[in-house]
């Protein structure tokens, strides 16, 4: 049974599923301190201005705290901004209404910490591409995982393009808005727009990972 460990990140990206892809374990990293201004509270959408940043407010400095005890801002009503950028997003892609109910609920559930909502959030991708990968979060922080477990912590990371990294090739479908295929968003762009089709082109855009 395939094993990795991962860094866990806001309504990843579609890297992020190819680099995790041939997996039947993810092992959830929460004892690494946490990364600011990374994709563990950030994800990238598409809108009628292009690519947009969502970005889940936090109290915690970089660094300073481990991801487990990393809290949400609750002075911030981002779960409103979020919601209202995402509807007006996809509203009119042809999966939208098929998948927005069971996202509006995680969404607006009262975690306190990222790691919850982003375990919430990993859970519902997985299951709505129909992908059946087991999900265990980290027990301490290790340097170096187990030899039968491959370290998959900042393969996918937001400070260098993933045209960098030989983890992802696009393959365009067919989007909300634009006439040129934006590479390499949020899973939920290629979910909205392509449905149970989704983990096809998944499958088709993951390239060679050691593993």
């Amino acid at each position: 049974m395939p094993k990795a460990l991962i860094d866990l990140h806001y309504l990843p990206s579609l890297e992020y599923f190819c680099c995790l892809h041939g997996f039947d374990e993810l092992i959830l990293e929460q004892h690494e301190h946490f990364v600011k201004q990374s994709y563990r509270s950030r994800c990238y959408i598409n809108t009628s201005q292009g690519p947009f940043r969502l970005v889940v407010p936090t109290l915690e400095n970089h660094g300073k705290v481990v991801m487990k005890d990393v809290l949400i801002d609750p002075s911030i009503k981002w779960r409103n901004n979020h919601w209202r950028t995402i509807e007006a997003a996809y509203r009119k892609a042809p999966y939208y209404e098929f998948y927005s109910a069971d996202l509006n609920k995680i969404l607006y559930q009262p975690h306190s910490t990222l790691f919850e909502l982003n375990q919430g959030l990993l859970s519902f991708c997985l299951r709505s591409i129909g992908l059946k990968v087991k999900l265990s979060a980290s027990l301490s922080f290790e340097k170096s995982p187990n030899g039968d477990i491959a370290d998959l912590r900042n393969a996918v990371e937001v400070k260098k393009s993933h045209l960098t990294r030989k983890l992802y090739r696009a393959v365009p479908y067919t989007q909300v808005f634009g006439n040129s295929f934006v590479e390499n968003l949020s899973l939920l762009d290629l979910l909205f727009c392509e449905g149970p089709n989704s983990l096809r082109l998944i499958r088709s855009s993951a390239s060679l990972l050691n593993k």
